[in-house]
């Protein structure tokens, strides 16, 4: 599924399947996920994508091919493509350990083909080994929400009661690893989403409640997954002395002013930036040792525009998936 200039929404369209060049992989897709980053990149909110450009960037299937200098991994072997599709591996960041601020970066379904397709191509070294366990349709998640949901997570630190605003795609997988790392749950949907709230509860979470409320306690840390600027405030507010708050996004709407009482006494705003290969080895590691479950709508490769329709009007629950086989 193809997005062409100044075309909404995607085209279906046949095309030859790709040569891996040096370096490359060629896959055969099983299933790829569907984020709200696509979104992003389909309305324009992510400047000068690749265009034509395939999206999808929660990509699972199996190597087809291998291209020359390609000896880090095999024929038939499961791998999975995150976000980070490619650094320079020269620049001040990719020097110092910190490849997700790349200066030079390639992006996944964004400046390279992505897995809304059959087939696509990726960078060897980019390219994440996946454990046999988990189902294809399960683990497409967990190359971004999984994994941005991992980052953020540790922003936090040691932050005992955790609040999770926007209960979507990644807050339903980076629960579950808060509570086996033996954290509290609090759960921000939107305002009147009770279907969001009792779900947020199923997995966990000590309490669930709109955005604009208060939950029963201050807060240690929250992540805000949600793309939407006036939530800033509202968890500020939510916040101990001391409080940080993460936004795990890659876009968001613009975040309005607020008194400086809010940020007062300590609190802190991080935000999170892609994400690693040190980051996946540490995540697949973690729900290897306490597996999680993925809750995922399911649909078939054609039917991607009602996938992406169905995200931004906020029906799934879980995450959606296309089905490529």
């Amino acid at each position: 599924m193809q997005l062409q200039k100044q075309q909404r929404p995607l085209a279906l369209v046949e095309l030859p399947v790709p040569k891996p060049a040096p370096g490359q992989i060629l896959i055969r897709v099983s299933a790829c996920g569907v984020c709200r980053t696509d979104l992003h990149v389909l309305d324009g909110d992510l400047p000068n994508p690749k265009l034509p450009l395939i999206l999808g960037h929660e990509i699972v299937g199996r190597v087809e091919a291998l291209g020359a200098e390609v000896d880090n991994l095999k024929v038939g072997q499961r791998v999975g493509v995150p976000w980070l599709g490619g650094t320079d591996g020269t620049c001040f960041y990719c020097r110092h350990g910190e490849e997700n601020l790349c200066d030079h970066p390639q992006f996944t379904g964004y400046t390279v083909d992505g897995g809304y397709a059959q087939y696509t191509l990726a960078d060897c070294r980019f390219a994440v080994a996946l454990p046999e366990g988990v189902d294809d349709i399960a683990a497409a998640p967990l190359l971004c929400a999984g994994l941005i949901g991992w980052r953020s997570l540790g922003m936090t630190g040691e932050a005992q009661r955790l609040g999770l605003y926007g209960f979507g795609a990644a807050a339903h997988i980076i629960a579950q690893v808060a509570l086996h790392q033996g954290r509290q749950v609090f759960g921000f949907t939107r305002d009147g989403d009770e279907k969001g709230q009792e779900f947020a509860r199923s997995l966990g979470a000590v309490w669930a409640g709109g955005s604009s409320r208060q939950p029963p306690e201050l807060l240690d840390a929250a992540i805000i997954f949600a793309p939407v600027g006036p939530l800033v405030p509202l968890a500020l507010t939510a916040l101990r002395k001391g409080g940080r708050l993460v936004l795990g996004g890659i876009h968001m709407s613009d975040i309005p002013q607020f008194p400086y009482d809010l940020l007062w006494e300590e609190r802190s705003i991080k935000s999170v930036a892609n994400l690693t290969r040190k980051d996946a080895e540490q995540f697949f590691a973690q729900i290897t040792a306490h597996p999680v479950k993925t809750t995922t709508t399911t649909y078939p490769l054609t039917q991607a525009n009602r996938a992406l329709a169905d995200l931004r009007g906020g029906k799934l629950e879980g995450a959606a998936v296309l089905d490529c086989r």
